[in-house]
């Protein structure tokens, strides 16, 4: 076997510059410092469709944009709880991001899953923007270790505690991967396609499926992704 190569570890900005963007590359892990603040679909409807002004200076105060509900409550003296930040599939809210990225100015798309290669050409490197991805399950406590404060909370009576925009000051939150750089390539699909193409020999020498009729194959496609 050859020699492992640790991924690069980044502390990035969460106003980062053009530069600093056009370093990251597929699998970096990033750390981010400064405001983020969430935003989905009732975000997003609610600016996109029924012409709300946002109410923060986007993306003078901030440039990435969480998918994410926040584990949080408002106490009655207008204080907040916030234990945990736990990342939603960022595929359901695609159809909105061509319009939310030039609008709000977002160029740290943070999510769970990621999307196709095709949808960050596409709405992504056309405004040098890149996703982050959660590393794995389970990691809400950890990222809510970098949450330093909530900073403000807005449309949390219209919108309800999952939907609100929730602007957080972070220090090192992470870890995050870098799903997707500014040439819109895609490290799932990347991945994947290595996995897929050696498949083959992961099942030599084993037996031929004697279960069928349970659903037992010996199709190997049928376990490919993408």
């Amino acid at each position: 076997m050859g020699p492992s190569h640790k991924p690069r570890e980044i502390r990035l900005s969460t106003t980062p510059t053009p530069e600093a963007l056009a370093e990251l590359k597929l699998g970096d892990i990033v750390y981010l410092d400064g405001l983020v603040y969430t935003a989905r679909e009732g975000v997003y409807m609610r600016v996109l469709d029924d012409g709300a002004d946002l109410p923060i200076d986007l993306p003078d105060l901030s440039m990435a944009n969480f998918h994410c509900s926040p584990a949080a409550n408002i106490r009655e003296d207008g204080s907040h709880d916030l234990g945990a930040v736990t990342a939603t599939a960022s595929f359901r809210f695609a159809k909105w991001l061509p319009r939310w990225i030039e609008q709000a100015g977002a160029r740290l798309i943070i999510g769970k899953g990621g999307m196709s290669s095709k949808d960050y050409k596409d709405y992504f490197v056309p405004h040098g923007a890149v996703y982050l991805s959660t590393v794995g399950y389970g990691t809400g406590a950890l990222l809510g270790r970098g949450v330093q404060e909530v900073h403000s909370v807005h449309w949390n009576k219209e919108l309800g505690m999952a939907q609100a925009m929730w602007v957080i000051r972070a220090h090192h939150m992470g870890p995050f991967i870098v799903a997707s750089d500014q040439t819109g390539e895609c490290l799932f699909e990347r991945e994947n396609a290595k996995i897929s193409a050696n498949l083959e020999k992961v099942y030599e020498g084993t037996r031929p499926a004697v279960l069928k009729r349970l659903g037992e194959t010996d199709d190997r496609s049928d376990e490919m992704i993408g």
